[in-house]
């Protein structure tokens, strides 16, 4: 069951692009940022492949977020390990 409040207490980085996340509720999740970065075809988010920039990832307030809430994602997604969407969109259509 998934807690009515839910925060990340900790983040490592395990790789250029993926980070091992720790959660209040004890669930440990290992999320690999590259694919939905390197999919982005904006500028401002393509600037996070930049290895160097992406490990600068900080935890606020129980989220994850680079830079002034430059790239950030919402906790669920980062929970369940679904940075992207795409079959969602085909799902709903029948």
């Amino acid at each position: 069951m998934i807690p009515e409040t839910l925060n990340i207490t900790r983040a490592r980085q395990v790789g250029d692009y993926s980070l091992v996340l720790d959660f209040d509720d004890g669930k440990q999740q290992l999320v690999n940022f590259k694919p939905f970065l390197v999919k982005s075809r904006h500028p401002d988010i393509r600037a996070w492949l930049d290895v160097d920039k992406f490990a600068t990832f900080r935890i606020e307030y129980g989220e994850l977020v680079w830079g002034d809430y430059e790239l950030c994602f919402p906790l669920m997604d980062l929970y369940f390990n679904e940075l992207e969407h795409n079959n969602r969109a085909s799902d709903a259509v029948a």
